[in-house]
């Protein structure tokens, strides 16, 4: 080996391990950085506690930034105590750092880390008096951190590309948890449940707000997700007919005939199909009618009605035949079998009521929780985000159905609108070029809720609220996560 290749080797060497010097998030140093980027911002900055921030500041601290210019340490501390933090019961500044946006660069030498370069982006957010807290600002930033007398001290820090940012940003607001927050809190949506399926698989589960006023809401809170039950009921009486054990085609009067429409010879036509793709003629639910009874406004099996009556009446007819009530059947069909451990028709003893979501009118007033003894097929189904979006994964793959009678449950039975149709259970979105979406909604008083999944791309969003007008931010989610098929979606939606 010549005399330079023998230098030129090692330098490679040396040149290869500074390439490829940035931290992994999972090892100590990235950790214990962004533990020291909490500490000085979170408890020091963000709540003005200067002696907090001044202990983590390098004596010969320096800071450059792209508006205000240069400041040492003791001008630095200065203008923080007599700017920012002058009144901050009328103003509040918080920065909020980017998590996806940070790098961390170990600093050695001879062979011991003495230094660590940190760079990322960070937000600001904005809080006058009473005001909802508003994000404002963005910029970059690099910060040196050093070791003094084993130590991790802040001696460089350098904030620049300052410029203004809003909310209506939607992959900031998205990806970021504390825009989301604030996003959350300008649309008054005291709790929001996400669910992200992506790659045929519940890729993400956020739950953001309170369970109730002042309590933080668990991951596994439950919600009550209003008419998303039905498409649970649905799948219930599809694997009943994939087991061979109910037909789709069968007149109900076999099992059941409700006391108010036995008089009435169309009672014999009412068919599953018929039901899951609301064809009977019955109204949404018969204490609307004058006389608080069920009645036939058309001919069964002739057009579209929503109907919550014709789910209930689907349930007395499988519990009768069975012999056993639906929340049992569920259980067995469906619950067990997909580990859906937190979903139930029924308010029962293994029912966690401090994790329940509270509902709330447009005014901020709360309802009442309605602990339901009795399940209805139509309504009041109690559930997670997980659970939910894992059953979402199981009906756009088809899971246990057999293959004849998931092409009939993705089959347009009815059209509903110019491009949307209701399959068995399920409404059918006509995307173009064979694509199509399979969805759900869900509206009660204190709830608004709805699950998408894209069959052929293996996406899909499940979004739960706790509020009358929840349905607002319905549009903004769904366009980001879904893309091209969530415009189109939308677009349906709103011709």
């Amino acid at each position: 080996m010549t005399k330079s290749s023998q230098f030129i080797l090692p330098f490679l060497i040396l040149f290869m391990s500074i390439v490829y010097a940035q931290t992994k998030k999972t090892d100590s140093l990235y950790r214990t950085i962004i533990s020291k980027d909490s500490l000085f911002f979170s408890a020091g900055y963000n709540t003005c506690n200067i002696g907090k921030m001044e202990s983590m500041l390098s004596d010969g601290f320096e800071f450059y930034h792209d508006k205000g210019g240069f400041e040492d340490k003791k001008k630095f501390i200065i203008d923080f105590k007599n700017g920012l933090c002058k009144s901050p019961e009328t103003y509040q500044l918080k920065r909020v750092l980017v998590g996806k946006s940070t790098e961390i660069y170990p600093m050695y030498k001879d062979g011991k880390i003495y230094a660590a370069i940190q760079n990322g982006d960070h937000l600001f957010y904005e809080k006058i008096g009473d005001q909802a807290e508003k994000l404002v600002g963005e910029a970059k930033f690099t910060h040196l951190w050093i070791l003094e007398n084993a130590e991790w001290k802040l001696k460089n820090s350098l904030s620049f590309d300052h410029h203004p940012k809003q909310t209506t940003d939607n992959e900031t607001m998205f990806d970021n948890d504390q825009s989301m927050q604030s996003w959350l809190k300008e649309n008054n949506i005291p709790t929001l449940g996400l669910g992200i399926i992506e790659g045929g698989k519940l890729q993400q589960v956020k739950v953001f707000g309170d369970t109730k006023t002042g309590i933080s809401v668990p991951l596994n809170a439950y919600f009550n997700v209003a008419s998303l039950t039905k498409p649970v009921t649905a799948m219930v009486t599809l694997r009943l007919v994939s087991l061979g054990k109910w037909k789709l085609d069968e007149p109900l009067d076999a099992y059941w005939t409700d006391p108010d429409i036995a008089n009435d010879a169309r009672n014999k036509k009412i068919t599953t199909r018929m039901i899951l793709s609301h064809q009977t003629g019955f109204p949404n639910w018969r204490w609307m009618n004058t006389n608080k009874k069920l009645n036939f406004q058309f001919d069964p099996g002739t057009k579209y009605q929503y109907s919550g009556e014709g789910f209930e009446y689907l349930r007395k007819a499988l519990e009768k035949k069975f012999g056993k009530s639906l929340d049992q059947l569920a259980k067995e069909l469906i619950f067990q079998p997909l580990k859906m451990r937190n979903t139930n028709y029924i308010w029962d003893q293994n029912t966690d009521e401090s994790r329940f979501v509270t509902g709330y009118n447009e005014k901020g007033n709360a309802y009442p929780i309605e602990k339901i003894k009795t399940a209805n097929a139509a309504d009041d189904l109690h559930t997670t985000i997980e659970d939910y979006g894992n059953f979402m994964v199981s009906i756009m793959k088809g899971k246990n159905l057999k293959p004849e009678v998931f092409q009939e449950m993705i089959k347009k039975q009815v059209k509903v609108k110019e491009n949307k149709y209701f399959g068995l259970g399920l409404e059918i979105y006509d995307l173009g070029n064979g694509e199509y979406a399979l969805s759900h909604g869900g509206a009660d008083q204190g709830t608004r809720c709805i699950a998408i999944v894209l069959p052929d791309s293996g996406r899909g969003i499940v979004i739960f609220t706790n509020v009358d007008d929840g349905y607002k931010v319905y549009e903004k989610l769904v366009l980001h996560y879904l893309g091209k098929e969530g415009k189109k979606i939308v677009e349906i939606e709103t011709r």
